[in-house]
C-alpha cells in the first residue's frame, strides 16, 4: 500500500511539474499567426509584435492600414508603357487567368511604388488585396502565404525597395516561393516588388573570376554570378524606368500643379522654378516634381 502511494505521489509531482514547464514554454515559443479581419481594409502590412524573453517568441500579425494612399493610374504620367504592361498582368490575375510575379527596377521616384498602389486601387473593387512584406520578414512568407489560402481574394505580397546583402535570410525564402519549392505556389498569390537595381544582390568584380570562354569565345559565368542573377530570373515579368527627360518632368510637373488645384498660367509661371527644383535635388524624377508641386501649391494657397 505504501509502494501505490508514494508511485502516486511520484506521478503527481511529474505532471505538475511538465504542467509547469509547458506553461513556461507557451511563454516563449511563437504563436500561430491568427486571421486578420479582411474586411477591415483592401491593404495590409505583415509586422512582428511582441518578442518574448531572449528575442523569442515574436508573433506575425497582418495589420490593416487604414489609410491607403488614393493613388489612381490616370496620376502618374509618362510612364504608359509600365503602365499598361503592370495593368494587364494584374487584370489577368485578378480575373483567375495566369499572370506573372513582377519585379520592377530603374531610376529612383520614377513611380515604380505608386504604379502598384494604384494597380490596388484600379483593381481593388474586384477583389484585389495587397500584403506589405519588408525584407527582413521574408522568411516568414511561407505562414503569409498559408493565411490567404482558400480565400476568394487575389493578393499580391508587395516588397518596396527590395535588395539582399550577402547571407540574408530572406533571399531564400523569396527565391523558394517565387520557383523551386516541392509544393505549388498559391494561385491567388503574386510577388510584386520594386528595387533600384536589376540583380538583387551585390555583384563584385571577383564574382567574374570564375567565368570562363568557350571555343567559339563564348562566355560563361560562373557559379556565383549565376546564383546572383537567380532570383531576379524568377520574376516571370521585368518592368524597366528610366530618368525622366527635362520634357517629361516639366509635364509630369504640370499635371501635378493642376491636381492640386493651379491654372495653366500658373503651371506656365513655375517653369523655370521647377527646373531650378529639379537641379538642387540633382534628380528631374515623378517624385521630385510631385514635391515642388506640394511645396508651391501651398504656397500659393498661403498667399491668396
Amino acid at each position: 500500500m505504501t509502494e501505490l502511494n508514494s508511485a502516486s505521489l511520484t506521478l503527481d509531482t511529474l505532471l505538475l511539474r511538465a504542467d509547469r514547464l509547458l506553461a513556461r514554454l507557451e511563454n516563449v515559443l511563437p504563436e500561430a499567426s491568427a486571421d486578420p479581419d479582411w474586411s477591415a481594409s483592401i491593404a495590409f502590412r505583415y509586422r512582428k509584435r511582441a518578442p518574448g524573453a531572449f528575442g523569442a517568441g515574436a508573433r506575425g500579425v497582418l495589420e490593416p492600414v487604414r489609410h491607403v494612399a488614393p493613388i489612381a493610374l490616370d496620376n502618374l504620367k509618362e510612364v504608359d508603357a509600365q503602365k499598361e504592361r503592370l495593368r494587364a498582368n494584374t487584370a489577368q490575375f485578378v480575373a483567375g487567368r495566369s499572370a506573372n510575379n513582377v519585379l520592377l527596377t530603374g531610376a529612383r521616384g520614377t513611380g515604380k511604388s505608386s504604379l502598384i498602389k494604384a494597380c490596388l486601387h484600379e483593381f481593388a473593387p474586384q477583389g484585389l488585396r495587397l500584403i506589405e512584406v519588408d525584407k527582413s520578414d521574408l522568411v516568414d512568407l511561407p505562414d503569409i502565404v498559408a493565411l490567404t489560402e482558400g480565400r476568394a481574394e487575389r493578393f499580391i505580397v508587395y516588397c518596396d525597395d527590395l535588395s539582399f546583402d550577402e547571407g540574408e535570410a530572406g533571399y531564400k525564402a523569396l527565391k523558394s516561393m517565387l520557383d523551386g519549392t516541392v509544393s505549388a505556389s498559391s494561385d491567388n498569390v503574386l510577388v510584386y516588388a520594386t528595387s533600384n537595381r536589376r540583380h538583387l544582390l551585390p555583384e563584385q568584380m571577383k564574382d567574374n573570376l570564375a567565368a570562363t570562354h568557350d571555343e567559339d569565345g563564348e562566355l560563361h559565368p560562373g557559379e556565383a554570378i549565376e546564383e546572383k542573377i537567380s532570383l531576379s530570373e524568377r520574376f516571370g515579368l521585368w518592368i524597366s524606368f528610366y530618368p525622366f527627360s527635362q520634357p517629361e518632368y516639366l509635364a509630369i510637373v504640370g499635371q501635378w500643379l493642376r491636381h492640386f488645384g493651379l491654372d495653366d498660367a500658373a503651371v506656365a509661371s513655375l517653369r523655370a522654378e521647377a527646373l531650378v527644383w529639379a537641379l538642387e535635388r540633382g534628380s528631374r524624377s515623378g517624385r521630385v516634381a510631385y514635391q515642388f508641386a506640394r511645396d508651391r501649391a501651398g504656397r500659393l494657397g498661403d498667399a491668396a
